[in-house]
């Protein structure tokens, strides 16, 4: 005989008497049922009740978490930030004094702050403090009530003690802006026709930056002009000995970096530095280091190549091979798209995201093989290469890649990743002109407030159909997991927290299992705020649009509380961070 239980959850008289073996099988039958149903997604039959999505929306994803040990232990400076030496030549490098951007920049650190890109190897240092022998060109209406407005901004900022903020006139910084999209026309041009200007960095202009990063938390990173070479093709350090010196002599803790894409040269500037320079290049700049005391033991990182493409990938191998243990940490950049992308949904492409991954392999794969164990960071990361697009890379849309590059970069052991760009160039930043803060900005915000650099591994059951023959499932549910940052002191040691992006156009429900079971759970929901939808570049968190209260004021990040045993529902193409509060995992508790 054969016994048949219902889908729905039967009535007392259906099923024989508990004990009897007619009941044991029934209720084994159920279980099954129940377990096939949350572990796959059915195909709706001809006429059957119900639409396709709604039968999604019933699709259950089991989760747990190893809360025993951590997969990866990341450096506390893991999200970190990078400026482009571009403001210098457009001039916002005076308004760093900002308070509301200081504060900015306060909120995700701890970090480091590296000061390099593209223009990194058309840097010049010279020990001046003439303000306006070098500064860019710009319309006459500039050269005296602007430069006079910023002569009598620095007086005012050199006669405050410790950090130096300002305040700065409305009309002031409308004229900088004015400027500054005059100059970004005169970068674009530039970065089109790949012939770059050199750049003059003075003391001034170091004092200016180095005060910024000192304000707001940050450990600055400082890239050296690698194209600077004498005539036997070795590097030429005259420039950067004479920075050293007055950084040396102003007791300025930075860290230091040789180039900017060293396998790009030949067809930037149609010179060529092989592995074999560029290592005895590295190797004479921490000589350099050695011989200017208060340097001696100051930290060094390279080879900062571009993605490993063939070309930068023989550099690395090379690089590693002779100078591998002369750097603390192994540098590289990544960049998903170019700016050709031209919609949304070429942001939502899982195939797109899986490119880091790939690339991580071959970085490590390399790294590991010379120094294994060495520190490897990520630098350059935006969501496009060149700038961006304009309302699109600057747009909540661009958080799926951001998020997507933290957690992928965490799982596989990258110790830093440095955010291009902070502020200013192109559209790619966390921060605006008008120093309001990008969907991209609040991502991380809420990731420094919530994420801790120790890595959990996720356990995953119903997340996606059995694969075709030779046909790879890309999901699109990503789920990361982390023990919660110690830094933040509304969880106790031992909390977990767990971020999801979810590219699905449907709802996804998530049930938490295993260790995780019965947990009190505080979800932060990150959605778009307003008609533009993924176009947006304001952001609400559970349901509330996030605003600086001021201009040295967050809003609170209040959490949604789900009560325990409650299913995690998450809306489409929606990013959410959930911190299981009373676990006290043991992977965490040290």
């Amino acid at each position: 005989s054969t016994v048949i239980c219902p889908r729905k959850m039967p009535k007392p008289k259906t099923c024989p008497f508990p004990g009897s073996p007619l009941w044991l099988a029934c209720v084994a039958l159920m279980v099954q049922s129940v377990i096939s149903t949350s572990s796959t997604y059915r195909r709706p039959a001809p006429g059957g009740e119900g639409k396709r999505t709604g039968l999604m929306e019933r699709t259950l994803i089991l989760l747990d978490v190893n809360t025993r040990s951590p997969v990866q232990v990341l450096n506390d400076n893991f999200l970190s930030l990078q400026l482009d030496p571009s403001i210098i030549k457009d001039g916002w490098l005076d308004f760093l004094s900002s308070k509301r951007l200081v504060t900015l920049a306060r909120g995700l650190s701890p970090a480091y702050l590296k000061f390099g890109g593209k223009r990194t190897d058309f840097l010049h240092f010279h020990n001046l403090k003439n303000l306006a022998k070098f500064r860019g060109p710009g319309p006459d209406y500039y050269l005296k009530n602007y430069e006079d407005d910023i002569v009598r901004s620095d007086i005012a900022l050199d006669k405050q003690r410790g950090c130096k903020l300002a305040n700065h006139p409305v009309m002031m910084l409308e004229l900088q802006r004015e400027k500054a999209a005059q100059m970004q026309l005169v970068l674009l041009k530039e970065q089109v026709s790949n012939i770059y200007s050199n750049i003059t960095i003075t003391a001034r202009s170091l004092d200016k930056l180095y005060n910024f990063a000192e304000c707001a938390g940050l450990h600055l990173v400082l890239g050296f002009n690698a194209l600077q070479r004498n005539p036997d093709s070795s590097w030429n350090s005259s420039s950067a000995f004479s920075l050293l010196k007055y950084s040396a002599g102003k007791k300025y803790n930075i860290s230091w970096e040789l180039g900017n894409e060293p396998n790009g040269y030949r067809s930037m500037v149609g010179q060529t530095v092989n592995s074999t320079q560029l290592a005895k290049d590295y190797t004479m700049l921490r000589t350099l280091l050695q011989s200017v005391r208060y340097y001696s033991r100051a930290h060094l990182y390279g080879p900062n190549t571009g993605p490993p493409r063939k070309n930068a990938i023989l550099l690395l191998d090379g690089f590693m091979k002779n100078a591998g243990s002369v750097v603390d940490a192994v540098t590289w950049q990544h960049y998903y798209t170019d700016s050709r992308v031209t919609k949304v949904e070429d942001f939502l492409k899982t195939r797109l995201l899986d490119t880091l991954t790939e690339q991580i392999t071959k970085v490590l794969k390399v790294v590991n093989s010379h120094a294994p164990g060495k520190k490897v960071w990520l630098g350059g990361v935006g969501p496009a290469w060149a700038g961006g697009t304009n309302n699109l890379s600057d747009t909540y849309a661009a958080g799926f890649l951001w998020l997507n590059t933290l957690g992928m970069a965490a799982m596989h052991g990258i110790d830093v990743v440095l955010r291009y760009s902070f502020f200013d160039y192109g559209y790619t930043h966390l921060v605006d002109q008008h120093f309001n803060p990008l969907p991209d900005y609040w991502f991380s915000l809420v990731f420094k407030r919530l994420v801790g650099p120790r890595v959990l591994a996720v356990r995953v059951a119903g997340l996606q159909r059995k694969p075709q023959p030779g046909r790879v499932i890309r999901d699109k549910l990503r789920i990361y997991a982390h023990c919660t940052s110690f830094h933040n002191h509304n969880y106790v040691k031992g909390s977990i927290t767990i971020y999801i992006i979810n590219l699905h156009r449907s709802r996804k429900k998530i049930k938490l299992a295993g260790t995780l079971r019965n947990k009190t759970v505080h979800q932060y929901l990150l959605q778009p705020y307003g008609a533009d939808g993924l176009h947006a570049r304001s952001v609400q968190l559970n349901g509330e649009r996030l605003l600086m209260v001021d201009n040295e004021t967050f809003p609170e990040l209040k959490p949604q509380t789900l009560r325990a045993g409650r299913t995690i529902a998450m809306p489409p193409m929606t990013i959410g961070f959930y911190v299981i509060k009373n676990i006290n995992a043991y992977a965490c508790r040290r």
